[in-house]
Parts: structure tokens; sequence; C-alpha cells
């Protein structure tokens, strides 16, 4: 099994970037645990604070990954774009949130991207990418 996480902006900050909210451990340190814990998985891991890369490192693995988990950060409320590209890919993407997003500002309740998602996790701090990776493995 194949499985793409990408992360959009501002994630590269996590353990610094309001730890109150988002916690004080790194995706890195999280990544490295998520993948001893599932080694029987082959992981892509995947970060950046612009659109247009995110969009390609989806065609580049949508076509040909069994997963992809995406945390598109300030995109979720924002990007069409992204949104079209989930719809445009032949791979399930489960969209994740660290923070409970409906109990926080009430723009964060408006995802532009949720339409073409498997489903969305959201709540459970860096927890909730390891629900999405057991969602695909209990397809």
């Amino acid at each position: 099994m194949k499985i793409c996480i990408i992360n959009g902006p501002n994630l590269n900050l996590l353990g610094l970037r309001e730890p109150g909210v988002y916690g004080s451990e790194s995706f890195e340190t999280y990544f490295k645990s998520l993948t001893e814990k599932y080694k029987d998985i082959e992981f892509v891991y995947f970060q950046s604070n612009i659109e247009g890369e995110i969009i390609n490192i989806m065609h580049e693995t949508g076509f040909t990954f069994d997963g992809i988990i995406m945390n598109a950060g300030g995109y979720t409320h924002t990007s069409v774009a992204i949104g079209d590209a989930v719809k445009a890919i032949k791979t399930p993407v489960v969209e994740v949130h660290i923070s409970n997003v409906h109990v926080r500002e009430e723009f964060r309740s408006i995802s532009m991207i949720s339409a073409g998602m498997k489903g969305v996790i959201t709540g459970f701090g860096l927890d909730s990418y390891r629900l999405a990776v057991e969602s695909f493995r209990n397809k």
C-alpha cells in the first residue's frame, strides 16, 4: 500500500506554531513514528506553502497511490483549485485537521475541498493522520 501525506501552508511550523492549538511535536517527528507503526505501508510526505505545488503532487500521486491524506491548512477554506484537483484524480483522499475547526473561527467551518473527499477527520491532534491511515487499511 502506498499513501501520500500532503500538508499545506504553515504546517512546516508544527511544534513551534501555536502549540496550544497544534501541539508541541513537529510533523517530522510524528511522521517517523507513523512510518515505524505501519512498516507495511510505503509513505511519501510532501509539504508546501504554495497552492500550485500541492496540486502538482496530487496530480503526480493521484492515479497510482492507494490513498492521499491531506491537511490543506488555510487552503481548505479558500482553494477551489485544490477542491477541483481532489475531484479530478482517482486516488481517494481523506481530509484531516489537527484542531477541531468547528469550534474555532467561523470561517474555518467552511471547506472548499471536502466535497470530493472520501472523508474528513478533525480535532484529534496529530492522531488525525493515523485515523486516516486506518480508514485506508479498513476499506
